[in-house]
C-alpha cells in the first residue's frame, strides 16, 4: 500500500500527542503508577488512514469498557485488516486512578501508528492492539522484556545485596504463587520488598502460570537492582522496595470526587482522540479528492477508447460467452476470470474479466492496454481490444488452444509429456518473445512477471507470453526504473528484490528460471512447502560436479541430447547469476540456443535463496528501505488458455503477517 503523501501529516501528529502528553503529565504531581514500564511498536506498517480510524473505534469501545470493569477486549472487523485491542487496570489500582492510566496508556501509544500492532506497559495498567488475535497469548519469544532499571540504584554493600536478593526472591516465589492460585492476581510485602503479579483477564489459569513462570525466571535476573518489571505477553510482574502498592488515597484538590489528575488525563485522551478524527477526516478527503482525479481521468480514456478500433461493445462479449457461462470459463489470471467466446463472424477470442474497484485494478488494466495493444509478435499474445463501457472491464485477446506452460510442469501432469524439442521449441520462442519486448519495439518493455503461468502454448507447441498487467516501458535515456517490488516468489532477481532497481535484466533472471524449470519438469520453488530446496541450487550443485544430467525430467527417459540440453541448462545459470551485469541479453541468449558451436560462457554460482521462507524473509527485511508497494502472487493459470481442470486460485500475499500468527 501506498501513502507517503499522508505518513508527513501522521508524524506531526504523532509529534503533537507526545508534546501533549509530556507538557500535561509534566505539569501535574502525577502518580507513579502511570510512569511508563515499557513500550514495544510493531515493524509492519499500514496505511494511517485504515489503522488510526481501526485504533479510534476500538478504544471508544474499550474506554467504555475499562469505566465499567477495569478492563475490557474488543476487535474490529474490517475488509483491509482487523484489529483486536486489550486494556487491563491492575487491580490494586482505585477505580480513578485506574481511569487516569487507561487515559494515559490510550493518549501515549498511537506514537506506534500506522505500525500494525503496539503495546505499553504502564506501572498501573497495559494496553495493546494487534492484527491477531492475541487475547490468550501468554507469552512473546519476540516482543516479551524485563525492566531492570531503577533510580534507586543497587544496596551500597555486599550484605545488603545479599539481603535484597533472598528478600526479592522470596517475595518473587510468593506473589507468583498467589497470583496463580487467586485468579491472576496478588500483591504482597516481605521484609521491606513489595510486589505485585498481575496476568490479563483474557488468560486462563495454565496461561498465567506460564506466563507468571517466565516472568519471575527473567525478573531475578535483575537482582540486586532494588526495582524490577518483567513486562510479558500475557501477564506484569513488579518487585521494589518502594511502597507502589494500593494508592486509595486522593489528592485533596478534587472535583466533584475526581481527582486533577484525572481530569488532565481525560482532557489529554480527549485531545489525543480530536486529532485521531481530525487525521481521518483529512486522508478521507484526500482519498475523496484523488479517486475523483482518477474518475476524470478514467472518463477520457473511456471516451478516446471508445472511439478506437480497440473498442469492443460490451453486450457484443456477453453474447460471444453465453453471459459469461461458467462451461466457457477456461482459466483465472492474478488481475481476473478468462472466457472463451466465439464472434458473430466465428473467430474465437479470450475474455478476461477484472472487476476493479480499486486503483490497482485501474492501473494494471490500462497498463496492459497501452503497452501493447499496438504490438504484435509470434511469441507475444495478441491483444485484440477492450471493453470500459459497462458494470465491469473486459480485455479481448487472441484464443490460444493449449494450456499454459505451467499445467506441463506440475506434479500432477496429466496434460501430456513434452519431448524435448518441445520444450526447447517454448523455451527458444520465449527468449524471442522477451528479446522483441526488450529491444524490438518502439519502447523497451520490461514484463516484470515471467513465469511458466504466464507462458501459453499454442497448437503448433509455440510459446505465447501473457498477463501484461505488471509490465514497465523504460524510455531509451534511463538505465533503470526505481519501482515497487512486483512479481511472483521465485522468480524475481535479488537485485530488485533487495534495492527495488528494475531492468531488462530482471526478466533475463526470471526468464533463466523458467529455462531450468523446463528441463528439469518441476518448478524452482515450491510455495505449499517453505521447507522445499531450490532447484537453481540442485541444478548448481549437479553442474560443479558434471552430473547435470541427473536433474532432468525423469518423463524425458533419456531421449534428449546430452550437448544440447547442457547447452540450454548453462544457459539457464547464465540468466540467473547474482550479478545482473553478468546475466547476457535475450538477443545473446538466442544466439546462443539458435547457434551452432556458439561460445558460452561459463556460469558464476545463482543466489542461493533455498526456499520461499528464506525469499519471505528477504522481502520483509528489505521492504521497510523501500519506497513503494510490494505486490506479490502466487502460482496461478494463465490468462487465455483453455483448460480442463478448472480455474486455479491467485493470491496477493501479505507480508507484514507475523511468524507464527494467524
Amino acid at each position: 500500500m501506498q501513502f507517503t503523501g499522508s505518513i508527513s501529516f501522521l508524524f506531526f501528529l504523532k509529534w503533537i500527542i507526545i508534546l501533549l502528553a509530556n507538557f500535561c503529565l509534566d505539569n501535574i504531581d502525577a502518580d507513579p503508577r502511570i510512569s511508563e514500564a515499557g513500550q514495544v511498536c510493531g515493524t509492519n506498517m499500514t496505511s494511517p488512514s485504515v489503522i488510526i480510524q481501526q485504533y479510534a473505534k476500538e478504544m471508544q469501545v474499550v474506554t467504555q469498557l475499562v469505566r465499567e470493569h477495569g478492563w475490557g477486549s474488543y476487535v474490529v472487523n474490517s475488509t483491509d485488516i482487523s484489529i483486536y485491542a486489550l486494556a487491563n487496570c491492575y487491580e490494586d489500582l482505585p477505580y480513578n486512578d485506574c481511569i487516569q492510566c487507561f487515559l494515559t496508556s490510550c493518549s501515549r501509544l498511537p506514537t506506534c501508528l500506522p505500525a500494525v500492532s503496539g503495546r505499553i506497559y504502564l506501572d498501573g495498567c497495559f494496553l495493546r492492539y494487534d492484527y491477531y488475535n492475541f487475547f490468550d497469548e501468554t507469552t512473546d519469544s519476540v516482543e516479551d522484556k524485563v525492566n531492570c532499571t531503577s533510580s534507586l540504584g543497587r544496596a551500597r554493600n555486599i550484605t545488603g545485596q545479599d539481603q535484597l536478593a533472598t528478600a526479592a526472591q522470596n517475595l518473587i516465589e510468593k506473589v507468583t504463587k498467589t497470583a496463580i492460585a487467586n485468579g491472576g492476581y496478588a500483591v504482597a510485602e516481605l521484609d521491606g520488598v513489595y510486589g505485585l503479579a498481575q496476568c490479563w483477564r483474557t488468560v486462563n489459569k495454565q496461561g498465567c502460570r506460564e506466563c507468571l513462570e517466565k516472568a519471575s525466571k527473567v525478573i531475578n535476573g535483575c537482582l540486586p537492582n532494588r526495582d524490577a518489571r518483567a513486562l510479558i505477553a500475557g501477564c506484569y510482574l513488579r518487585y521494589s522496595t518502594h511502597n507502589f502498592l494500593n494508592h486509595q488515597s486522593q489528592d485533596t484538590s478534587t472535583v466533584s470526587g475526581v481527582s486533577k489528575e484525572v481530569i488532565v488525563a481525560i482532557v489529554l485522551g480527549m485531545t489525543a482522540f480530536s486529532m485521531l478524527v481530525l487525521f481521518i477526516a483529512y486522508a478521507a478527503r484526500q482519498k475523496s479528492l484523488k479517486r475523483k482525479q482518477e474518475l476524470i481521468n478514467l472518463g477520457k480514456i473511456s471516451s478516446s477508447y471508445k472511439r478506437s478500433s480497440l473498442n469492443f461493445k460490451y453486450e457484443n462479449l456477453e453474447k460471444a460467452t453465453n453471459y459469461f457461462d461458467p462451461s466457457t470459463k477456461v482459466g483465472q489470471g492474478g488481475n481476473g476470470s478468462v472466457y472463451k467466446g466465439t464472434l458473430p463472424n466465428g473467430k474465437v477470442i479470450a475474455v478476461k474479466r477484472l472487476f476493479f474497484n480499486t486503483k490497482q485494478w485501474v492501473d494494471e488494466f490500462f497498463n496492459e492496454v497501452n503497452l501493447i495493444h499496438g504490438i504484435e509478435h509470434k511469441n507475444l499474445v495478441k491483444l485484440l481490444g477492450c471493453s470500459i463501457e459497462g458494470p465491469e472491464s473486459l480485455l479481448v485477446y487472441e484464443f490460444v488452444a493449449n494450456k499454459s506452460l505451467d499445467q506441463y510442469l506440475d506434479d500432477k501432469n496429466e496434460v501430456k509429456i513434452l519431448s524435448w524439442e518441445e520444450r526447447l521449441r517454448i523455451i527458444v520462442g520465449t527468449a524471442k518473445g522477451l528479446a522483441f519486448l526488450h529491444g524490438g519495439s518502439k519502447m523497451k518493455i520490461i514484463h516484470r512477471d515471467i513465469k511458466s503461468s504466464n507462458v501459453l502454448v499454442d497448437e503448433n507447441f509455440d510459446a505465447k507470453i501473457a498477463d501484461f498487467g505488471l509490465a514497465r516501458s523504460l524510455a531509451a535515456d534511463k538505465t533503470h526504473l526505481s519501482t515497487g517490488i512486483a512479481g511472483t516468489l521465485g522468480y524475481m532477481a535479488p537485485e530488485y528484490l533487495v534495492k527495488g532497481q528494475l531492468t531488462e535484466k530482471a526478466d533475463v533472471y526470471s526468464y533463466g528460471v523458467l529455462v531450468v524449470e523446463i528441463v528439469c519438469g518441476r518448478k524452482n520453488i515450491s510455495l505449499a512447502d517453505d521447507d522445499s530446496g531450490s532447484l537453481l541450487q540442485t541444478v548448481w550443485k549437479l553442474y560443479t560436479t558434471n552430473q547435470v544430467t541427473k536433474a532432468l525430467d525423469p518423463s524425458l527417459k533419456g531421449n534428449f541430447p546430452p550437448e544440447e540440453t547442457l547447452k540450454v541448462l548453462k544457459v539457464g545459470l547464465l540468466c540467473t547469476q547474482a550479478s545482473a551485469s553478468l546475466r547476457p541479453s535475450m538477443s545473446d541468449v538466442i544466439q546462443i540456443l539458435t547457434t551452432v558451436g556458439q561460445p558460452i560462457p561459463e556460469p558464476c554460482q545463482p543466489p542461493f535463496l533455498k526456499s520461499c521462507s528464506d525469499i519471505k524473509s528477504l522481502v520483509s527485511n528489505t521492504l521497510s528501505k523501500l519506497d513503494g508497494s510490494y505486490t506479490s502472487t502466487t502460482e496461478n493459470s494463465s490468462s487465455m488458455q483453455s483448460s480442463s481442470n478448472g480455474p486455479h486460485r491467485s493470491d496477493q500475499e501479505f507480508l507484514f503477517k507475523k511468524s507464527g500468527k494467524t
